[in-house]
């Protein structure tokens, strides 16, 4: 049987780093991938690949930036790499270094009310959720983080890399459309009154 080597300090000390920073954000990162993605086994693969780049290249993280930030930049870039370039073949990891490690923080993290409990727990209707997956992506983006997930517009405006009028923008349009689309289906379940 073999056994694996010890951990030295510096890798052990990046480790609970890492682990403490950005652990907390996996929730939002893996609400997000799904919406993305519109699948739970994408999702997964999505954010497994964002967390073990950010955890091969924590070293170039800025501390004192904002690193959910940087966390949603790589997985944009992962995502626009793995499902839209169509690759026949993903980019290769090497898993050594980070073994076990997104299962353990992943466990540890796990939230029941994450986005995805509440879509299919049945808070959102079928209807709603189609006219969210209807939007133009940039659009649908701003909705899902701002509107669902709760982010500020400054953050909102890292991720996407744009100015935050340009968020806000985007999101009162995006809210113009889906007052449209969902008009009937509001006034079906009483969010509108007749006057």
């Amino acid at each position: 049987m073999q056994v694996a080597p010890a951990l030295d300090a510096g890798t052990r000390s990046r480790h609970i780093e890492f682990e403490r920073d950005a652990a907390p954000h996996m929730n939002l990162l893996y609400n997000y991938a799904h919406w993305m993605t519109g699948d739970r086994d994408e999702a997964d693969d999505l954010l497994q690949e964002t967390f073990l780049k950010a955890y091969r290249f924590w070293d170039k993280f800025e501390k004192g930036t904002n690193l959910k930030a940087w966390l949603f930049k790589i997985m944009k870039n992962s995502y626009i790499n793995m499902y839209r370039k169509d690759k026949r073949e993903p980019d290769k990891v090497d898993y050594e270094e980070v073994q076990n490690f997104y299962n353990e923080i992943r466990a540890e993290s796990t939230d029941p009310n994450d986005l995805q409990q509440q879509i299919f727990g049945g808070l959102l209707d079928d209807e709603v959720t189609s006219a969210l997956e209807s939007l133009p992506e940039d659009f649908r983006t701003v909705i899902i983080l701002c509107d669902i997930e709760g982010l500020p517009y400054e953050e909102i405006a890292e991720f996407v890399d744009c100015p935050i009028g340009t968020v806000r923008s985007r999101l009162h349009r995006a809210r113009k459309m889906l007052q449209t689309q969902l008009y009937d289906y509001a006034k079906q379940h009483g969010y509108v009154t007749q006057h």
